[in-house]
């Protein structure tokens, strides 16, 4: 491979390109340098996203610019590119390059600043404008940007800036420009619109491709889950859990899901934000400066407001549902795996989204491998482990205030054995991760043809999952939807059953719950506890193999895996609107009606079902 120097790039460019770390051209900039520094051509390249395509334009642009004896009054040069962020990229990147070139200005022009400042800024002059179409065309009709100076035109983003309606500013902005001009077309993909601009502005282009034309990065990994509909936040949270060290942009389909899946996830704990076109400027630029210095793990974007972003060291793309329109496909997946590394683009897909994925497919001419979702299981592994691997890496260079302390903190806790200081420091930092995933019940997926699937492991119920030798497990009438709680459940049983109970594994559900209790107690806890009531409300408890037929699996499930129909009074709690009838649930929402009035004047705090509210049933 050849150095910046053979390629023929500039000493004072070389050595602005060597300080920003760049030690050997990437294959774009490979094929494209040597073209632009010779004669004037006209140029599609054709390149995934974060290839450096930059630096392939920027710097024999930059040194031609510099071969001019003085500065230029107007600007000799256009950068036309998709968004205010990848403007400013752009902008920050060609000054960056042209350190050491006294003579060269770079303006960036776009929406949401002050365009008296950028009318200013021009009048003084510049040499290279960096631009929206729309801003652009703005001070052309104000008379403040003359483009009767500029011999080369650069589209990053091409294709990106026909899918967000730029065809028509394109086209006022390339009749603006004189004929002698020469246009350079930088692409990720090459759609018939591409090949129309290219046939009626340019004369007899150079096309470069890198890779296969129309061809994903060979460095994403591209997989998805099949999940139903409803489920597809609850498998966000699993792969977000599942990846500890996530740095990453989940994609949706419209403002309103980006906000609420951002909303959703700050509220669960993770580092994230939204980005949708409802921001203000200010409002973007605080959240990609978040996101930038990494404060934010995890961005939530709409495909419009992420058009352009060039952000370093992504891990991970997530398609929270595949975009309308197949080519944004690799360009949300071009936004990891940039400058050569590795990138995994995940897509949350249901069913209706197969023929997609298969166009996917043939258009990155690359295999889409179904996973399957991780379980809790796999999660609080892998964040464990994920622990312990930081803790192996900790810088052990001697600090002086640790130091200090030490001594002390060693007497504290040298009670402690090892393993007993590891259970701690783990149970310290994952108690809420652990919890969740152990009385959470795992995500029904959904084969290819619609129908819900669930893993040998996942598809035990927690009644069917048994009890531990020595325990049988019991059902119980409540649940969380009762705002019943373990340490609620054991007042209960307290109050309702004479003697000492040794209780063990609880399993929360919506509607109701499971526990488990000394195989010699099992049969007095049922006859105790039967014999109670909650503020008008029966208590029922039953051997959980014999609970009521709706709850045998706790999703309506039948041990066969047959979805069951809503048929009557021994559905237990499973409603049956559907078919017009009451069945128990109706009964049950009554008594959960009537119990609420009765609660109507008390402390909203306390919930129901402490053991003071429970009294025999006359």
């Amino acid at each position: 491979m050849k150095t910046f120097e053979e390629l023929g790039v500039s000493t004072p460019i070389c050595q602005a390109v060597s300080e920003l770390g760049y030690i050997q051209p990437m294959p774009v900039q490979e094929a494209v340098i040597p073209y632009l520094l010779g004669d004037p051509i006209d140029l599609v390249a054709l390149a995934q996203t974060g290839t450096g395509k930059t630096a392939a334009f920027g710097l024999p642009l930059l040194q031609k610019l510099s071969e001019y004896a003085e500065p230029s009054a107007a600007p000799r040069a256009l950068v036309l590119c998709p968004t205010r962020e990848l403007c400013l990229q752009i902008a920050d990147d060609l000054v960056a390059y042209s350190k050491y070139l006294p003579n060269v200005r770079v303006l960036p022009i776009y929406g949401g600043s002050s365009i008296e400042a950028q009318i200013r800024t021009l009048k003084r002059g510049v040499e290279v404008i960096v631009a929206t179409p729309g801003r652009l065309i703005d001070l052309m009709e104000r008379g403040a940007a003359s483009l009767a100076e500029v011999r080369t035109v650069i589209l990053d983003e091409a294709d990106e800036m026909l899918n967000m309606g730029f065809a028509d500013s394109l086209k006022t902005i390339l009749a603006d420009v004189p004929e002698e001009r020469h246009l350079l077309l930088f692409s990720a993909t090459m759609p018939k619109e591409i090949a129309s601009i290219a046939k009626s502005y340019m004369r007899n282009p150079q096309e470069i491709v890198v890779g296969n034309k129309n061809e994903g990065n060979a460095n994403i990994k591209h997989v998805y889950y099949m999940v139903a509909a409803r489920h597809k936040y609850l498998a966000l949270k699993r792969i977000v859990d599942y990846y500890p060290n996530i740095y990453g942009i989940v994609f949706c389909r419209t403002r309103k899901e980006t906000q609420e899946i951002a909303d959703q996830l700050i509220k669960d704990g993770y580092n994230a934000d939204s980005l949708h076109g409802e921001l203000s400027q200010a409002q973007r630029d605080y959240v990609m400066q978040k996101f930038r210095i990494r404060n934010l793990q995890i961005l939530v974007a709409t495909d419009v407001a992420a058009r352009g972003l060039d952000v370093n060291d992504l891990t991970h793309v997530i398609h929270y549902g595949l975009p309308d329109d197949i080519e944004s496909y690799t360009h949300r997946s071009g936004r990891t795996a940039r400058a050569g590394k590795t990138g995994l683009s995940i897509a949350i897909c249901h069913s209706r989204e197969r023929g997609r994925l298969k166009d996917i497919e043939r258009i990155i001419n690359s295999k889409i491998e179904r996973v399957h979702i991780p379980s809790g299981r796999d999660i609080c592994e892998k964040q464990l482990y994920n622990l312990a691997d930081r803790i192996e890496r900790v810088d052990m260079t001697e600090d002086a205030t640790l130091e200090a302390f030490l001594p002390g903190i060693v007497r504290k806790l040298d009670w402690l054995d090892k393993e007993e200081l590891l259970r701690r420091l783990m149970l310290m930092e994952f108690r809420r991760l652990l919890d969740y995933y152990e009385s959470v019940d795992e995500i029904e997926e959904a084969d290819d043809k619609g129908r819900l699937e669930r893993s040998a492991e996942s598809s035990k119920t927690k009644r069917e999952r048994g009890a531990e030798p020595g325990m049988t497990r019991l059902f119980i009438n409540f649940g969380k939807m009762d705002r019943m709680f373990p340490n609620k459940l054991i007042e209960l049983i307290n109050k309702c059953v004479p003697g000492r109970v040794k209780i063990g594994k609880i399993d929360l559900l919506p509607r109701f719950s499971f526990f488990d209790v000394d195989e010699h107690d099992a049969q007095e806890v049922v006859d105790s506890m039967n014999r109670y009531e909650v503020e008008g409300r029966r208590i029922s408890v039953e051997f959980a193999d014999k609970a009521p037929t709706a709850v045998r699996s706790s999703r309506g499930v039948s041990p066969r895996g047959e979805r069951k129909a809503s048929r009557g009074s021994d559905r237990g709690f499973e409603r049956s609107e559907r078919r017009g009838r009451r069945s128990d649930a109706d009964s049950w929402s009554d008594e959960r009606s009537s119990a609420r009035k009765a609660r109507k004047g008390q402390n909203r705090g306390d919930a129901p079902f402490y053991g003071r509210y429970a009294k025999k049933r006359k």
